[in-house]
C-alpha cells in the first residue's frame, strides 16, 4: 500500500511539472505575440437609450399576433430611419449622462480604472452633461479610498454635475467617495455612512514568551513602530496609536463635512451605518430610489451612455479567470447549501 501511495505521488508530481512546463510556455508565447508597450485599452461605449427601446420593440413583437409581427417591424424600421434623418438635419441637441460603474474592495483597487473613465469623460463632456457613478463598496484602506475619493472630486472641480447612485452599500471609504457628489442617492436598504476608523492588530508576544523565545524589534526613530504583533506593545505605544486614528477620524469628518455642510457630524461620524430611509432622514444622502429608476427618468430627456475602459485579456489570464470563477461558484453553492440545509432540518 505505502509503495502504491508513493508512486501515485511521483506521478501526480511529474503532471504538476508537466503542467506547468506548458504555461510558461504558453505565457512566453502569449506576451511575445502581445508586442511592446503599446497601450491597447478598449473603451466600451453603450447608449442605454438605444437598449431599452430595442428592448420595448422586441417585447412589443412577442406579444403580437403572429400575423401582424412582420407589419409592425417594418413601422418600427420606418421609424427608426425617420428618427435618423431628423438627427442628422438638426443635430442631437440633448445633454449627455455618462454613467460610470466603481466596485470596490479592501485595496480600492478600480481606482486606476475610475481615474482613467474619468479623465475620459472630462475630455468629451460638454457643460450641461451630467456624470451619473454606480457605486459599491464597504470600504477598506484609508491611503487607496483616500486617493479614489480625490479622483471623484475632479469631476466636481470640472464643474459637472455629478450623481452617485448606491444600490446596496457606500460605507466608510465607499462613504468618502460617495460624499464628493453633488447629489447622493441609494436604495432603501442600501448601508451608509460608517464615518470611522477600526484598525486591529493581533499580538503573539505572551505566546513566545511562553515558550522562551525573543523578539526584537529594531526601529530608528521614536514612533517607528508603535505596536507589534510579536513584540512587547507599551501603553505609549497604545497611546500614540490610538492619537494616530484619532487623526485620521478627524481628517475623515471635515472631508465629509466640506462636502456636506448641512450634516450634524456629532451625530453621524460616530462610526455607525444606517440604511437608505434612516440615512435620508439623517442627511446622509439626498434621496431615495435605485439608479436603475434614475437612468430611466434621464432617458426621457438626455443620452445616457455607459462608460468602460477595459485591459484586453491575454491566454493565461482568461484561464485563471475560469479556474477563479469556477472556484468562486462551486463555494457560493456549498454555502448557499449550508444555509439552505438550517432551513430544512427539523
Amino acid at each position: 500500500m505505502t509503495e502504491w501511495l508513493s508512486e501515485l505521488g511521483m506521478f501526480l508530481a511529474q503532471c504538476l511539472i508537466v503542467a506547468a512546463s506548458i504555461a510558461a510556455v504558453l505565457l512566453v508565447a502569449v506576451k511575445a505575440r502581445s508586442g511592446g508597450g503599446e497601450d491597447k485599452t478598449q473603451i466600451r461605449l453603450e447608449e442605454l437609450n438605444r437598449r431599452r427601446q430595442r428592448r420595448q420593440q422586441r417585447l412589443r413583437l412577442a406579444a403580437t399576433d403572429a400575423g401582424q409581427r412582420k407589419a409592425l417591424a417594418k413601422r418600427f424600421r420606418r421609424a427608426a430611419k425617420s428618427r435618423h434623418k431628423e438627427s442628422d438635419k438638426a443635430g442631437d441637441s440633448r445633454s449627455t449622462v455618462w454613467v460610470l460603474d466603481f466596485q470596490g474592495d479592501l485595496k480600492a483597487s478600480a481606482t486606476g480604472k475610475l481615474s482613467d473613465e474619468i479623465s475620459a469623460v472630462l475630455d468629451a463632456a460638454g457643460e450641461d452633461d451630467e456624470v451619473v457613478v454606480r457605486l459599491e463598496s464597504a470600504g477598506g484602506l484609508v491611503h487607496a479610498y483616500g486617493h479614489a475619493a480625490a479622483e471623484m472630486d475632479r469631476l466636481r472641480q470640472a464643474g459637472l454635475k455629478t450623481t452617485v447612485c448606491v444600490d446596496k452599500v457606500a460605507a466608510s471609504g465607499g462613504y468618502m467617495m460617495a460624499c464628493c457628489a453633488d447629489h447622493l442617492r441609494a436604495a432603501p436598504f442600501a448601508v451608509l455612512g460608517s464615518i470611522g476608523v477600526v484598525a486591529q492588530l493581533p499580538n503573539v508576544h505572551r505566546l513566545l514568551k511562553r515558550h522562551d523565545i525573543d523578539v526584537d524589534v529594531l526601529t530608528a526613530g521614536q514612533y517607528k513602530r508603535t505596536l507589534t504583533v510579536f513584540g512587547e506593545n507599551t501603553e505609549e505605544g497604545r497611546e500614540k496609536f490610538l492619537g494616530e486614528l484619532d487623526t485620521v477620524h478627524d481628517l475623515f469628518k471635515e472631508y465629509v463635512a466640506e462636502r456636506r455642510p448641512r450634516l450634524d457630524m456629532q451625530a453621524v461620524a460616530t462610526g455607525e451605518t444606517w440604511y437608505g430611509t434612516q440615512a435620508r432622514d439623517n442627511g446622509l444622502i439626498d434621496e431615495i430610489g435605485t439608479s436603475a429608476a434614475y437612468l430611466d427618468d434621464r432617458m426621457q430627456e438626455a443620452r445616457v451612455i455607459t462608460l468602460s475602459l477595459q485591459q484586453p485579456q491575454g491566454v493565461m489570464e482568461r484561464l485563471g479567470l475560469s479556474v477563479s470563477r469556477g472556484i468562486e461558484r462551486t463555494a457560493q453553492r456549498g454555502l448557499e447549501a449550508l444555509d439552505a440545509s438550517r432551513w430544512q432540518k427539523r
